[in-house]
């Protein structure tokens, strides 16, 4: 395959004009910026949304009547709509805004988990899980009793289902999984394990991070009854995240944290608590963030989350060819058709934070590091991996410059 043979369906030259950051040189070199798995760039629209808010109506919401709060407010509001349609949610209600998905995670581990989970129930992760959807199980299994089980993989970095009827059992209560690996880029079969897992009575709940940015997602097709992602993974700004929940399971769950805005009555003893989602959303929430996660969300649909998929699987189809022709490279995770836009790797003899390094000083931006997996490098008997992650901005000339600069790191440090 070559260069030429990956023009996406949208003019992807245009779209990166969108985007100011990527106009700066580094070291004198154009950037090129394979980072977007762990934090996207942000376009222009997002930017000046943000800005207008702080510089035009920059209030608090639900809390004034005058022209500025209110405007706030239904900006406020419009985002979740806008969060809403985008996942298939039945309900503007069903969706709670956090500071990250690490936090939505967290939520529920806590607020649903200190009333359903007691002593010898059990939770089913997967090997592959970023550390934000495992450590909050932990906590919760060290405070309550119960036991975590993991889902295997094999040798390409995919699920082994072949125990999970075993795996599951009536002590399960809940199934969190990560839809799209950030290291091995594998795609779950989030609707099958779900089907099983509701056979046995166990919730689900889906770390979308990897996922919602990159492709349609809809929470009815993954009949998922938790979902989480993050704001900052999918052009829009840091500090907002969503949880998406089924309603009646929100509303059952007492609240995550206490203070304004997540009450209906406060005495001197006792408190009543409001509907969901205001009581899961206490003190001033990120309303700038939120309105600007809108914008990004209006950003990506203007694209169209089907075309965005279809130029990264694209990219990572060509990666993954161009990267097989360095000697010493060592790629993990499986074919490109079972994955997203990121491809982890080692290059022999050379560690991964060299590797970044080297890169940097081509203007190549990519990760080093185990990327808050932990359990899975451990399982691929390496301490750390190299990380090239693309995204709707990235042209095939960055591939070619990553691999071009691999190749000169390795005849430098060989």
């Amino acid at each position: 395959m070559t260069a030429t043979a990956l023009m996406p369906i949208a003019d992807i030259r245009a779209l990166r004009c969108e985007f100011p950051i990527l106009q700066q040189e580094i070291n004198g070199r154009p950037l090129a910026f394979l980072d977007s798995a762990a934090s996207s760039q942000k376009p222009r629209r997002v930017l000046e949304c943000l800005d207008d808010y702080y510089r035009r109506y920059n209030a608090n919401v639900h809390r004034g009547i005058y022209k500025l709060s209110e405007e706030a407010t239904f900006a406020y509001e419009r985002a979740r709509g806008k969060v809403a349609r985008l996942i298939g949610a039945t309900s503007t209600r069903e969706v709670v805004f956090t500071r990250n998905a690490t936090e939505a995670v967290n939520l529920v581990a806590t607020a649903w988990g200190s009333t359903n989970v007691h002593s010898g129930d059990r939770i089913l992760l997967t090997m592959m899980e970023h550390h934000s959807n495992i450590v909050p199980w932990q906590m919760l299994a060290q405070r309550t009793g119960a036991v975590l089980d993991y889902l295997p993989l094999d040798g390409q970095g995919r699920l082994v289902l072949d125990d999970l009827d075993q795996l599951l059992t009536e002590r399960t209560r809940m199934v969190a999984l990560t839809h799209q690996s950030n290291v091995l880029g594998t795609l779950n079969p989030v609707r099958l394990i779900a089907d099983r897992a509701h056979a046995v009575g166990a919730l689900v709940l889906v770390d979308g991070a990897q996922s919602v940015p990159h492709m349609p997602v809809n929470v009815a097709d993954l009949n998922a009854d938790f979902l989480v992602f993050s704001g900052h993974k999918m052009c829009g700004p840091t500090g907002i995240g969503v949880l998406w929940g089924r309603y009646a399971l929100l509303d059952a769950m007492p609240p995550f944290l206490g203070g304004g805005s997540m009450i209906k009555v406060v005495e001197l003893q006792q408190s009543s608590y409001a509907d969901v989602p205001a009581r899961f959303e206490a003190g001033t929430p990120a309303i700038g963030e939120a309105i600007a996660l809108g914008a990004a969300i209006d950003f990506l649909s203007s694209i169209g989350l089907d075309t965005i998929e279809r130029h990264e699987r694209e990219l990572v189809n060509y990666a993954l060819e161009r990267l097989a022709q360095v000697e010493g490279v060592t790629m993990y995770g499986p074919p490109a058709a079972e994955r997203g836009a990121v491809v982890a790797f080692t290059l022999r003899g050379v560690h991964p934070q060299d590797i970044a390094a080297f890169l940097d000083n081509e203007g190549v931006a990519v990760r080093s590091g185990h990327h808050c997996t932990q359990p899975l490098h451990r399982w691929l008997n390496v301490s750390a991996t190299a990380r090239a992650s693309f995204y709707l901005y990235t042209i095939p000339e960055e591939i070619d410059r990553l691999v071009v600069s691999i190749e000169r790191a390795r005849r430098l440090f060989n």
